[in-house]
């Protein structure tokens, strides 16, 4: 009874908190009509590239994960009762060979994690996938400098362990990824789910390169043809339990995720580019921990943060402050904290995303201030 009427409450406030935006909001400035047109501008880019061939095939890996792979392989490299100096080096490396934004990796993390992942190596994997993105070190590098590319590296891998192992030391828990688990009677051999997790993964890195235009379509078509066919060759049951959990990721990421992206678009054009540049100058303890809260919350698509970064530094953004965005700004954004609050409940995420700004910020200030 009590959680009913806490549920009705929450109606009731969110109802009124439209309501008020609605009645106060000055539709006819100019600003206001930028800022909404930017939210859907955003959403509107965000849609046509990343979610056909980032975020679907992301649910597919999803459902792969949960349905195909055997629970106790996940549990032994990456289980609460797996080995520390095994689970998270390999949580660090596996999220980082993807190159997906903060978004994209939510599904692939919820998979993991449903699966029976210890909440730290779950946690690693989340943070590592889009900080260490192979593709935007190399680009880094070529932009802005290979000295850059480097620390960003090496400091978002040691961050992603250590806040795993913070957060697995404060909550003690394995997965449950705020779904439930279809399980089907049948199990694939190794070699199969493999296979078939291999190709769907060969799909989404692939989409995701900067490679032959022809070469990429080759590869990604073939993929997925061989996708389809071993998927129409499975059983129907497990066949069935695949397309129903990649639905559930879906339905349960994606309302969340298109909200975020919209209000990151309007945070963008409503928040002044002057006001932001003062307080990004110079490598001040401040400046950097305005840099990773600023990079938190704003989404930055694969890749767009290395010329955003370069743009700003030109403009007098010093190194520390740049290395805090780029870490944190990877890791987190608006659309990621609300589906990551979903999936782990405000404790746990609200801490995660402490400590992501906290490693950000003292990466940051001693690159910008001890490491020059």
């Amino acid at each position: 009874m009590e959680r009913d009427l806490k549920r009705e409450l929450t109606k009731f406030g969110l109802l009124a908190a439209g309501f008020l935006v609605f009645y106060f909001l000055p539709f006819s400035e100019k600003h206001v009509q930028e800022a909404i047109i930017g939210g859907f501008t955003m959403l509107g880019s965000y849609a046509r590239e990343h979610v056909l061939f980032c975020l679907v095939p992301a649910f597919f890996i999803a459902g792969t994960i949960t349905v195909f792979i055997r629970k106790d392989a996940i549990l032994k490299l990456l289980g609460p009762g797996a080995r520390k100096i095994i689970s998270y080096p390999v949580a660090a490396v596996s999220g980082g060979i993807l190159a997906v934004c903060s978004c994209t990796i939510l599904p692939l993390f919820g998979g993991i994690y449903k699966r029976g992942a210890g909440l730290g190596p779950a946690v690693a994997f989340l943070f590592s996938g889009p900080a260490i993105n192979v593709a935007a070190i190399f680009l880094t590098g070529n932009a802005i400098g290979w000295e850059m590319a480097v620390i960003r590296m090496v400091a978002a891998a040691i961050s992603a362990v250590f806040i795993g192992l913070i957060m697995q030391s404060i909550f003690k828990e394995k997965g449950s990824g705020g779904f439930a688990i279809q399980e089907s009677g049948e199990q694939l051999s190794w070699q199969e789910a493999v296979g078939f997790l291999a190709l769907q993964m060969a799909f989404l890195i692939v989409g995701g390169l900067k490679i032959d235009p022809i070469v990429k379509a080759s590869i990604m078509t073939v993929s997925a043809v061989a996708v389809f066919i071993m998927a129409i060759h499975f059983k129907r049951e497990m066949r069935n339990s695949w397309i129903g959990e990649t639905w559930d990721f879906a339905k349960k990421i994606l309302p969340y995720l298109f909200f975020g992206v919209f209000a990151a678009g309007v945070i963008s054009i409503a928040l002044p580019q002057s006001f932001v540049e003062s307080l990004l100058g110079g490598n001040r303890f401040g400046s950097t921990l305005f840099a990773s809260v600023f990079g938190a919350v704003m989404y930055f698509a694969t890749l767009t943060e290395v010329p955003i970064v370069q743009s700003l530094m030109s403009l007098g953004m010093g190194k520390g402050p740049a290395l805090a965005l780029f870490m944190a700004g990877n890791s987190l954004s608006l659309p990621s904290m609300i589906v990551i609050t979903k999936l782990l409940g405000k404790k746990k995420a609200f801490t995660y995303f402490g400590l992501v700004v906290a490693f950000a910020t003292i990466w940051g200030y001693i690159y910008g201030n001890l490491l020059q």
